[in-house]
This record gives structure tokens, sequence and C-alpha cells, in this order.
């Protein structure tokens, strides 16, 4: 196995317990199965049904990407769930089989499904991602009706959901608008492929971080990453970074501000370098923490 970078946590054999948050913040990737990783995150000869075991003790949570294709069975949701650790966290894509509907209005037998089944990932699951690709533009009526189908828990545990609408000319400030009067994320895409904006909508926030590079052990410079640190307190803080784009105001002034869970995923890119780049902002919140 290639060296760890020195600003990553050890590895070693699987501790008993996950990666906690810090102060809210939790750090993870796209996907577990990746060959690249076999070099350069698994220990070498590590067989690869082991792979989700070993990543979520390393990682606080993992957005799953293969749900946009195809939902899988409860049996499968169950089993993620009993391979990962207490506090650990599954993100995942709805299927696209809904979000690319001509009808958005009338999926809600389709929705119950898919939350029906991931609902057997219990306390793993965290938040829900709708992601609407470039394409024919959603009719801004359907898209609202739909929001209101999407429930607000799931056998008595509540449900947090994302909204990633990569059409430029559908993100405007009725959008952000809209997101927030739903209590909803819009995900903050670090890309010059998607729209990318930073307004806090939700009592969380979801970013989408597309930048590392292969060159660099840990994806990110040192000091990128203390930005993305800084970035991320600001958001748990209750507040809103100042040096990212923005398409409304900021949200609540200091003295109203609630803390927030933040959700930091470093996706695509140099994806080998995904899980150092994880480990190494989670890092780097607790070597802070309390400062």
């Amino acid at each position: 196995m290639a060296a760890r970078p020195a600003d990553t946590p050890a590895t070693g054999d699987a501790p008993a317990t996950g990666v906690p948050p810090v102060d809210g913040i939790r750090t993870g990737v796209g996907g577990w199965v990746y060959p690249p990783w076999r070099d350069n995150f698994y220990p070498k000869g590590l067989v690869q049904r082991r792979e989700l075991q070993y990543a979520s003790r390393r990682l606080s949570a993992i957005e799953i990407n293969g749900t946009f294709y195809r939902a899988q069975t409860p049996a499968t949701y169950a089993k993620w769930r009993d391979e990962t650790p207490p506090g650990f966290v599954f993100s995942a894509k709805a299927p696209m089989r809904i979000t690319q509907s001509r009808a958005l209005d009338q999926t809600g037998g389709q929705v119950a499904d898919f939350i029906g089944g991931i609902a057997g990932l219990g306390d793993r699951l965290g938040p829900l991602v709708w992601q609407f690709d470039r394409g024919p533009r959603p009719d801004r009526d359907r898209f609202a009706a739909f929001l209101e189908l999407l429930p607000r828990d799931v056998g008595g545990r509540p449900l947090r959901h994302v909204l990633d609408v990569r059409d430029p000319g559908f993100v405007d400030a009725d959008y952000v608008a809209l997101a927030r009067r739903h209590g909803m994320a819009t995900v903050f895409t670090d890309s010059d492929e998607h729209p990318s904006f930073a307004d806090a909508t939700a009592g969380f926030v979801y970013a989408r971080l597309m930048r590392a590079r292969s060159d660099i052990a840990t994806g990110y410079t040192g000091p990128a990453l203390a930005r993305w640190a800084k970035r991320a307190r600001a958001w748990a803080a209750g507040g809103e970074p100042d040096d990212l784009p923005r398409i409304t105001p900021a949200a609540a002034p200091a003295g109203k501000r609630k803390p927030r869970d933040v959700f930091v995923f470093f996706i695509s890119a140099a994806k080998e370098r995904n899980p150092a780049a994880a480990m190494a902002l989670h890092a780097r919140l607790v070597r802070t923490a309390g400062g």
C-alpha cells in the first residue's frame, strides 16, 4: 500500500467505533468501491466485501451514488447498516427515474417506494439528494408540487432532503426561496461544471468538493484544506462563509444563528485522492476544535 499522507489519521485494524463528526461537521466521499483506492486507501489484500466496513471506520459519512441508477433491496440496505459502526451516516442519491420524470408532481408512489426501502438503513440514514441533471428544464409548478410530496419523516425518523438542480437557468432567487421555504438544503458544488452557490436554505449544509488534484497526496494543499475547514466551521456555527458565491443575501443575522450539521463530500476530480482529502480535512478540524 502507498505511504499514508502525513496529514491523515492512522489506519490499521478496523476500530469498533466510527469517526465522530467534529462540532457537527462530517467529511466523506462518494461510494466505497473504486479499484485505485486499493493502492492508496485500502490495505493490501483487503477483500472487496470488507471495503465498506473499513471505509466507514475512517470516514464519518459516505454518499451512495448507485441508488441514482437503481434502488437497492431492503435487505441490501440492512446489510450496509449492519456493516457500519454506530454514528456513521450515509447520504444517498434518489433514483433518476424519479427526478427525470416529466410529471414530477405525479411521482408520489415512486418516492414512497424509494424512501420506504432505504429506511432500512435505520439510524445510518442521512440526507437524501434529489439530483436534477441538465436537460429538459423542470416545470416550475410541477417542481414546487414535487417538493410537497417529499415526506418529512419515515418511521418516526426525521428526513433531510437536498436539492441538486444542475440547470443554471433554473437556479435563481425563486429557487433558493422555494428550498428555504421547505427547509431543504441546496448543494454547494465547488465545480465549474454545475451551478455553484453557497446560500444556506436549511438547518444543515451539504457541500460536494470537486477539485482534488492527483499530484497532491491529500488531494488539496494544506492552505486549501485550511480554507475549507474555516468555511465548514462558519456553516456549523450557523453563519455563512463570506468568500463563496451567493444568489441571495445571507439568511440570518448574527444574533439569530443556530448551529448546523455540515456534510462535506470529496467527489469526482482526482477521485483516487478523495479519501485522503476527507481524512485530512477531518484531522485538521480535530486539531482546531475549540480554537
